[in-house]
């Protein structure tokens, strides 16, 4: 059941308008949400930056529009970094009331990134908190948006949950397509829209809309689970889906969080390479991330990443 329906999805991708038929080749990128540094990012060879619209995450710490206009006349692709899935306690939207008395839309504190906190992404509330967090970035100058916890629609599904998997996967489609529609009125119809992870929507997409409307998909720990060799077969079941969208033109941002940081030499170069080898063969865009997961530096491999 599955496979005919991918089968269908790649049938329908064939006729989706290709968003990268400009000239110009895409084939590295960095990822960075704490402390980037324009200047030091723009005399990079990076064509593309994931970035926060702030460098610490607060309105006070957003960068101006200049700062973002030197990244663009460098050559590189600034995409803003947002979680549509997740509330941030340390967000300009955040309320301290909500510690003691939260929303009716907001969830439970996600155990693995404190201050993170489930979100019911298709209350209209959470999504005006959204839209407005987007137009602050596009005020900015960023030419896309880089969609974190699109997977949440997972863990509203769960056995102790309120819908199923597809009900809460087209609540999700529903949401990205709407953010799509909110950003290329504004900017034009050349803004990036990536998601990340939760490649399994595409599952749900049945009209092929969501394929339409995204530029391509970020994807993490493909290969890798940090140090540690992913299963094969985890491996190609998110192929599975990831090549749908790659098959359509989009494009795949990969980051595995394989530098141990002992530089680039035995056991770490072995496992760097590795990565970079399997993700360039699918046809993905490989970028070396430091197992620590901050994401607070450019992880600069001389010859490799720079």
């Amino acid at each position: 059941m599955r496979r005919i329906l991918i089968f269908t999805l790649i049938i329908l991708a064939s006729g989706c308008s290709k968003l990268f038929e400009t000239g110009m080749t895409l084939d590295s990128w960095a990822y960075q949400l704490q402390n980037a540094d324009p200047r030091e990012i723009a005399a990079t060879n990076f064509d593309i930056i994931v970035m926060d619209y702030s460098r610490d995450g607060t309105d006070s710490g957003a960068y101006t529009s200049g700062e973002i206009s030197l990244l663009k006349n460098s050559g590189k692709i600034p995409i803003a970094y947002l979680s549509i899935g997740e509330a941030e306690d340390y967000r300009f939207y955040w309320q301290d009331l909500w510690d003691t008395l939260p929303p009716t839309w907001l969830g439970p504190e996600n155990p693995n990134w404190p201050g993170n906190y489930a979100v019911r992404y298709w209350d209209t509330t959470w999504q005006r908190i959204i839209f407005t967090y987007i137009d602050r970035i596009l005020s900015q100058g960023f030419r896309g948006l880089y969609l974190d916890k699109v997977d949440e629609f997972e863990f509203w599904s769960s056995e102790d949950s309120i819908m199923t998997e597809r009900e809460a996967a087209n609540r999700m489609i529903d949401f990205i397509i709407s953010i799509s529609n909110y950003c290329k009125s504004r900017a034009g119809t050349d803004f990036y829209i990536i998601p990340q992870n939760g490649e399994n929507l595409i599952y749900y997409d049945n009209t092929g809309e969501l394929l339409r409307e995204v530029s391509g998909w970020g994807v993490e720990d493909l290969f890798y689970n940090g140090v540690l060799p992913q299963p094969p077969e985890i491996i190609e079941e998110r192929c599975e889906y990831l090549n749908v969208v790659k098959n359509s033109g989009r494009i795949i941002l990969s980051v595995d969080y394989v530098d141990d940081g002992t530089g680039y030499q035995g056991d770490n170069r072995a496992r760097i390479d590795d990565y970079r080898a399997k993700a360039i063969s699918r046809g993905y865009i490989p970028y070396a991330a430091r197992s620590d997961r901050e994401l607070d530096e450019l992880n600069i491999i001389d010859g490799i990443q720079h």
